[in-house]
């Protein structure tokens, strides 16, 4: 009699391909379920999940290869973190088999893809774990604190922390039951939180150095790729730190390693559901996060087909004339400030656009800027001097992908919509805003009000520091930190330092802006290193000075408050924002923290390193040089200096600042500083011709014209330098004396002795070299009219007079033989000595006298006219020529 066939009698619990801790929970948590049945991977598990095994103890698992699992005896399979059948590997064949009970446990959104199962429980939590822990819960069924541990695990993992938005309030009860069951929170910790490796940190690199941003339909995708001849782990994790340091919306990671291409995709935009896209190359997740893993593809075919797959699935537009507010209020460029105020207030909006009469828009007009003019007395001046010139604008059929890069990237206050040139109407950051909430992303910057925090682009430079500054420097720079730590304040690195070595230029003045009591910081940190300070308390400022006398300039955050234009600023207190505020120019405004848990962020809240890259000089804002005037010196100082552009902008509030003769209320004291501060640039000519090209140099004086003949002893003042400095004389002088002198050559004495009156001149130097002027104009003709040989004689024209005129004099004249001279003097005769001193003279037996002098300067004339040369031969020439009045102290 033949025997019956016995009928399938195996449970077999899988996932999905490429496991990863939510798989591996939720098969241990089906196995609670169902004690009887088998586990077994359909396939590879993802790397992190390897090495779970390879560290941990398997006693946990009762894990069988699919190799070893005879697929005709199973009778029940039970699916976990998936019901794809694209996922499920060889699995796949059971699924014909009308025998086969089928049991589901799933949290992905569904799909064409969906295997049906005889048994289902589906709900779209954060992880598969959750729906399993709720029925182990709520059968009572007992865990181990190790089996806790491990679905806890899964659970931190598909929900990113509980921060993805997939999260739900579910996933969060099932991991505090999973806590009270004793799950270790250090384990999981250890599990997720680990140092990115050496190959992880290039992979990162890769991706980010490789991304590209493509406008699909209007809504911005990041693809970004990397190559690896080896497999390397955690590469989800890398395409969600991407993402989150550049807070991106969308984002496919593509990796090619080995012989495969892994896809991981990440979206916080409900347009666009990348467990779709992930579908399509055999994977699947959620609409927030997916991957798959495509075994027949290059990265380049895989790259083809997933442009063609977003272009096919991303199906969203939302255009210019959709979202701006129309008609836009305007005002005439002619209106007053009063009219612009009048009708801000009127209409109870912030910005207004000016138009002309042929309906051309011509700029925009802030209420901050309205009221800044205003409160300086600028009610009457018309609307087109303070304007913004400079904006952007779209036409109506833009995308909201162009729109939010214009408004985002340059924090554009309003975005004109215009159609051949006519104002159609307007985006303001605020329609943006109410856009993009409804479209779940919101990015913080776009906020407007100053109780909201806005955007601030930080990144760490400590390594940049290191690199450009010397160890001196860099000890400080961290001791101010701990010293701010201390006392509970924030202190930062600012300034031109900050700048500079961003620019890679030297500079190592160190100026500090504390989040606190500046002059408490200043004398504690003094107290502590033997320094000594000077404080300034109506500024809220000190100067710590080191014991080896190396100074740093330590502030309280301020904000500065101007009376009128031109005026000295009143002091407040403020916070850091506020503080770079009131700064000159954008690339002025960095800031780097000092404290020790965020030493070496880079703080720019004012798109600073974006004008260092575009080498632009802007101001914070349009009154900038009406406030301050001798920031336009300034603007047209650092233009020349680090080779910028000043700004469209900038350029029309400079004129407009001259226009209104904003100079005329600045002390001189101020504008002599600015204007050595030009003069001792490396070359100070071509700021003076900008400035000439701004009518500013009869602010220093009426009768100053940048005339030819100014020009050519200035570039002669340039060349002259430049040889004096490849000489290596022994000779201290300041170059900028001679280019002042040279700039004032034109003037006549009663128009620079004015000009040293107006700027208060005290510097005894320049005091005296404005006298010594007429001076040297008589030597020189004495110059002139000397013989060659005459070599004393030219030294005693000459010595009287300090380098820098000397100088200002061989510049100044068209003279060949008188420049030689000069240049004999410097090169051969400036330094000539006599060896022998007046105790020589008393030990041959002279009596000390006046006449000592005599004996001197005949030595040196003998000298300098070849006669003599040792100490001997002036010992002789003294006998020879003054023995008589030996014999007459002996008689």
């Amino acid at each position: 009699m033949k025997q019956k066939k016995q009928a399938p009698q195996l449970e077999v619990i899988t996932t999905h391909m490429n496991a990863d801790f939510d798989s591996l929970a939720s098969m241990l948590a089906a196995k609670k379920l169902y004690p009887e049945a088998i586990m077994v991977f359909p396939g590879a598990q993802e790397q992190n999940l390897r090495n779970f095994f390879l560290h941990t103890s398997s006693y946990l698992f009762d894990l069988k290869r699919i190799k070893d699992v005879d697929l005709n005896e199973v009778k029940r399979l039970i699916l976990v973190d998936t019901r794809q059948k694209k996922r499920i590997g060889k699995f796949k064949k059971l699924l014909d088999k009308n025998a086969l009970e089928i049991h589901i446990y799933d949290h992905h959104p569904p799909s064409d893809d969906d295997i049906k199962g005889d048994f289902e429980l589906i709900q779209e939590l954060g992880a598969g774990t959750s729906i399993l822990t709720k029925i182990i819960r709520e059968k009572g069924i007992k865990i181990t604190p190790d089996e806790a541990t491990l679905m806890s695990l899964g659970i931190y993992e598909d929900t990113g922390s509980f921060t993805y938005a997939s999260t739900k309030a579910e996933d969060h009860d099932a991991a505090a039951w999973l806590l009270e069951q004793g799950a270790s929170l250090n384990t999981i910790s250890d599990m997720l939180t680990r140092e990115l490796t050496a190959e992880q940190v290039w992979l990162l690199n890769d991706l980010m150095a490789s991304a590209t941003k493509n406008n699909i339909n209007g809504v911005e995708v990041v693809i970004a790729k990397a190559r690896s001849d080896r497999y390397i782990g955690d590469f989800a994790v890398l395409v969600q730190k991407f993402m989150e340091m550049e807070n991106l919306n969308v984002i496919f990671g593509l990796a090619q390693m080995e012989n495969r291409v892994y896809l991981v995709a990440r979206s916080r935009i409900p347009e666009i559901n990348v467990a779709e896209i992930a579908f399509e190359f055999g994977g699947g997740g959620h609409p927030q996060a997916a991957s798959a893993t495509i075994i027949d593809k290059t990265l380049i075919q895989t790259e083809e087909e997933l442009n063609t797959i977003l272009l096919s699935k991303i199906n969203f537009e939302r255009l210019a004339k959709d979202m701006m507010t129309s008609p836009a209020i305007y005002i005439s460029p002619e209106a007053t400030i009063r009219e612009a105020s009048d009708v801000l207030t009127g209409y109870t909006i912030n910005v207004l656009m000016v138009i002309d009469e042929n309906r051309t828009l011509k700029g925009y007009i802030s209420r901050q800027m309205v009221d800044r003019a205003t409160f300086l007395g600028l009610e009457m001046r018309p609307v087109k001097e303070y304007m913004n010139v400079e904006f952007f604008h779209v036409g109506p059929d833009a995308t909201l992908n162009e729109i939010q890069d214009l408004i985002i990237n340059n924090k554009v206050r309003i975005l004109p919509v215009l159609k051949d040139s006519q104002l159609l109407g307007v985006i303001t950051r605020t329609d943006l805003l109410t856009i993009l909430i409804e479209r779940s992303s919101t990015p913080e910057f776009l906020y407007d009000s100053e109780d909201v925090p806005r955007f601030v682009r930080k990144k760490n430079i400590g390594n940049l520091l290191k690199e450009r500054l010397p160890v001196k420097i860099i000890k400080i720079l961290k001791d101010l930190g701990e010293i701010a730590d201390n006392l509970d304040f924030n202190a930062y690195l600012v300034g031109g330092l900050v700048r500079d070595v961003i620019l890679k230029k030297k500079n190592l003045d160190v100026d500090i802006v504390i989040e606190g009591e500046g002059i408490q910081f200043a004398k504690t940190f003094a107290d502590h290193f033997g320094a000594k300070v000077r404080s300034y308390p109506k500024f809220g400022t000190a100067v710590v000075v080191m014991p080896d006398g190396f100074k740093i300039d330590v502030a309280t955050a301020r904000i500065e408050h101007y009376e009128s234009p031109a005026a000295l600023p009143e002091v407040k207190l403020s916070s850091l924002k506020r503080d770079l505020f009131r700064r000159d120019f954008t690339i002025n405004t960095l800031a780097v923290h000092l404290n020790k848990g965020h030493y070496g962020t880079l703080i720019d809240h004012f798109g600073a390193t974006r004008d260092i890259k575009e080498r632009t000089l802007r101001v914070l804002h349009n009154l900038s040089f009406v406030e301050d005037p001798t920031r336009i010196l300034r603007a047209i100082r650092f233009e020349q200096r680090f080779g910028f552009k000043i700004g469209k902008l900038t350029e029309s509030l400079i004129q407009n600042a001259v226009n209104i003769h904003c100079f005329e209320n600045l002390s001189g004291k101020r504008l002599f500083i600015e204007l050595k501060l030009i003069l001792k640039e490396e070359d100070p000519i071509g700021i003076i011709e900008r400035m000439d090209g701004y009518d500013l140099l009869k602010f220093i004086s009426p009768d100053l014209r940048l005339t030819e003949e100014l020009r050519d002893v200035l570039t002669t003042i340039k060349g002259i330098l430049v040889w004096f400095n490849l000489l290596y004389l022994s000779v201290t002088y300041k170059p900028w004396k001679v280019y002042f002198l040279g700039l004032t050559s034109s003037l006549s004495d009663t128009a620079l002795n004015n000009l040293a009156e107006r700027m208060q001149v005290q510097d005894k130097e320049i005091l005296s070299m404005i006298s010594a002027r007429q001076e040297v104009r008589q030597a020189l003709k004495e110059l002139s009219r000397l013989s060659d040989k005459k070599n004393y004689s030219l030294y005693r024209i000459l010595s009287p007079f300090p380098p820098e005129i000397l100088l200002y004099g061989m510049a100044k004249t068209r003279s060949e033989k008188i420049k030689r001279s000069i240049s004999t003097f410097f090169t051969k005769l400036r330094e000539t000595e006599v060896f022998l001193k007046g105790k020589d003279l008393i030990n041959m037996g002279y009596k000390p006298g006046p006449f000592f002098k005599e004996i001197f300067d005949s030595i040196l004339e003998a000298k300098m006219e070849g006669d003599v040369s040792t100490k001997e031969d002036e010992v002789e020439f003294v006998k020879d020529r003054f023995g008589s009045l030996l014999n007459q102290v002996k008689s």
